[in-house]
């Protein structure tokens, strides 16, 4: 996990046995040692080990700071600089879509009738197949919504036959590309800088070389004054770094 994802588990010991064991089990083995080695022979097998070892614990308008900062500053300022009605936006470690999804609501109710104009496509991205699957359906539990404004509900989910879920809208899932993306592969594969990056609640998987040069890359992708956002229960303090804080969990470039 921590060769190939920069995943650190040495301190969750009994999070892995416990995982694993309930996994073994329920696929039939005999030993925890006996279900690895057949999860490594099979690249699908492993994408769900990995699924099953990291936390995707997200929901819509999570640390609802920052969706305030971007409708308030981050978008009235980058709305005005960009001259090619282009905003591009990564939410790295995206889990289930809830994160990109809430991203994607922000934006069209700032742009509001003048969206049409731009081009706001969201990526998102995560090392696991199985969770990505679960954000291109767009289907929740229906009190994962709840958060959510009454108008927000009303123009960006659908009404499902079943009244415990809640349906992302067609038009909505249109602003959100979805691709696997191990987040310690070369980030030369996006030919475009962004203007805003979430990457919450990711890092804490990551020791400090880890994080260190992950940030970095961030901050090469990053266009010249845009903003990086992590989780509020993390820091770059004590990491070196180019960014400048500017509010709690959210920097700068430049």
């Amino acid at each position: 996990m921590s060769r190939q994802y920069g995943i650190n588990l040495e301190k969750k010991r009994a999070l892995v046995e416990g995982r694993l064991g309930s996994a073994a089990t329920l696929a039939g083995f005999a030993t925890i040692h006996d279900y690895i080695e057949d999860i490594l022979s099979d690249p699908l097998k492993i994408n769900k080990l990995v699924a099953s070892l990291t936390t995707n614990y997200t929901y819509f308008l999570r640390e609802e700071h920052h969706f305030d900062f971007m409708t308030n500053t981050a978008l009235p300022e980058l709305s005005r600089k960009i001259k090619n009605y282009d905003l591009r936006t990564w939410s790295a470690g995206c889990s289930s879509g809830e994160e990109a999804y809430t991203a994607a609501m922000v934006i069209d109710d700032f742009f509001d009738t003048g969206k049409s104009a731009w081009d706001t496509t969201i990526l998102a991205t995560d090392i696991s197949q199985q969770v990505l699957n679960t954000a291109k359906r767009g289907t929740y539990p229906a009190d994962s919504i709840e958060r959510l404004p009454e108008k927000w509900k009303l123009k960006y989910f659908r009404q499902s036959p079943s009244e415990n879920e809640a349906i992302v809208s067609d038009n909505l899932k249109k602003e959100v590309v979805f691709a696997t993306f191990n987040l310690m592969e070369n980030f030369s594969r996006f030919r475009k800088r962004f203007h805003i990056i979430f990457c919450r609640n990711v890092m804490i998987y990551f020791d400090a070389s880890t994080k260190a040069a992950l940030i970095r890359r961030f901050y090469d992708v990053l266009e010249p004054g845009g903003y990086f956002f992590i989780g509020m229960s993390e820091t770059l303090s004590g990491i070196d770094n180019s960014f400048r804080q500017i509010a709690p969990a959210i920097y700068r470039k430049g």
